[in-house]
C-alpha cells in the first residue's frame, strides 16, 4: 500500500539532514529541536479530560518528571491505569512531545495514564533508561494513593524506544518475579538494537528512523558493541524463560517502517510461548505516525483503537 499522502506531505517538510560526521552535542541539539517542532501537537479539539497533573516519579538515580492524565468518568479509584514511556531513540522526546498521544490514549481507554520522562542519552547511556523504567514501574505499583491506580490492572505502554522499555519491563518483571503488568501495549516497538541496514529503505521509511539515525541513536545510548544484543535493549533476543508467562500484548505496526518485521517476529515469539497477542497494522503509515495527530485523522483513529483495546483488556470499557 502507498504511504499516506497527508503524512508524506508533512514529513517532506521535516526531512532530516545526514547527521554523520557532526559532533555529538551539535547533532543532539539539532535533532531535539527538529523533533520538538515536528511532534509538538496543539489541537483545539483535543479530548477533554477530568484532570492533568504533574508529579515526581521515582527513577533509578533520583526523581523523574511524571504527568498523570485522568479521563472523564474514571471515578475516585483505584482503577485501571497505563504507565507510558515515550519514544525517541533514547535520545529524543519528553512529556510534551507525547502529550497528545497520552491525552487521546487516556480518553479512549478510560484509564488513567502516567507518562514518565526517563533519562536520555548521550548524557545518560545504557542502561539508564531501562533502570529508570524499572524504578518508575515499581514506584507506580506501590503508589495507588497518589495515582488512584489498581496495581493489579496496570498496562505498560510505549511507542518505539518506549515500546522497547515496555517489552523489556514485562520481561524483567517476569525474570525477577516482580509486579507483572496486566497488559502490554507496544506501539511500533524497537525490539532489537543491533542493525537495520539489511532493510530496504525508500522515502524516509518512518518518522526519525533512517538507517543513519538508527545507528546514531544506538551509538548514543549503547557504548559497547557487545551490549547491542543484550536482551534488556534487544528484548527480541531474550531467552525462552523471559517469554513464558508474559502478560497479553497488543502490537501496533506500520507498513512503512523498517522495524515492522521485528515487531511481527516479536509477536510470533510471544504467541509461540503461549502469550495472547494481537496485531493491528496500518499499511499506509510510517514509524512515529501517532505523533502526527495535528495533521492526520487516521493517526487519531489509530490511538483511539489502541486505547479501546487496552480499556477492554483492563475492564475499563
Amino acid at each position: 500500500m502507498a504511504i499516506d499522502e497527508t503524512i508524506k506531505s508533512f514529513l517532506d517538510r521535516f526531512k532530516l539532514p545526514d547527521f554523520s560526521g557532526l559532533d555529538w552535542k551539535q547533532s543532539t541539539d539539532r535533532l531535539r529541536q527538529s523533533f520538538y517542532r515536528a511532534s509538538r501537537a496543539v489541537e483545539r479539539d483535543a479530548p477533554e479530560l477530568a484532570e492533568i497533573s504533574t508529579l515526581p516519579v521515582d527513577g533509578a538515580d533520583g526523581a523523574l518528571r511524571g504527568r498523570l492524565y485522568t479521563p472523564l468518568g474514571a471515578g475516585i479509584g483505584p482503577g485501571p491505569g497505563i504507565v507510558f514511556f515515550h519514544g525517541g531513540g533514547f535520545v529524543l522526546g519528553d512529556l510534551d512531545s507525547h502529550d497528545m498521544i497520552c491525552r487521546r490514549l487516556a480518553a479512549a481507554s478510560r484509564c488513567r495514564v502516567l507518562s514518565v520522562d526517563y533519562r536520555l542519552a548521550p548524557e545518560h547511556p545504557f542502561p539508564a533508561a531501562h533502570q529508570d523504567a524499572v524504578a518508575a514501574w515499581e514506584w507506580a505499583t506501590q503508589r495507588t494513593d497518589v495515582l488512584a491506580m489498581d496495581p493489579d490492572r496496570l498496562c505498560v505502554a510505549g511507542d518505539s524506544a518506549g515500546g522497547n522499555l515496555s517489552a523489556f519491563l514485562a520481561q524483567e518483571m517476569n525474570r525477577a518475579s516482580g509486579p507483572l503488568p496486566a497488559f502490554q501495549l507496544l506501539l511500533y516497538p524497537l525490539v532489537q538494537f543491533a542493525d537495520i541496514r539489511s532493510k530496504k529503505s525508500s522515502f524516509q521509511e518512518g518518522f526519525f528512523i533512517s538507517q543513519n539515525l538508527f545507528d546514531y541513536f544506538r551509538d548514543a545510548y549503547i557504548h559497547s558493541d557487545t551490549d547491542r544484543m543484550d536482551p534488556r535493549v534487544s528484548p527480541l533476543f531474550a531467552d525462552d524463560a523471559s517469554f513464558r508467562g508474559l502478560p497479553p500484548a497488543h502490537l501496533v505496526l506500520c507498513g512503512w517502517d523498517p522495524l515492522k518485521d521485528e515487531g511481527r517476529a516479536y509477536a510470533a515469539k510471544l504467541a509461540a510461548h503461549g502469550v495472547p497477542v494481537t496485531i493491528r497494522e496500518h499499511p499506509g503509515m510510517v514509524h512515529g505516525f501517532m505523533n502526527l495527530t495535528a495533521v492526520s485523522m487516521p493517526a487519531r483513529e489509530a490511538i483511539r483503537e489502541a486505547g479501546e483495546v487496552v480499556g477492554s483488556a483492563l475492564g475499563a470499557i
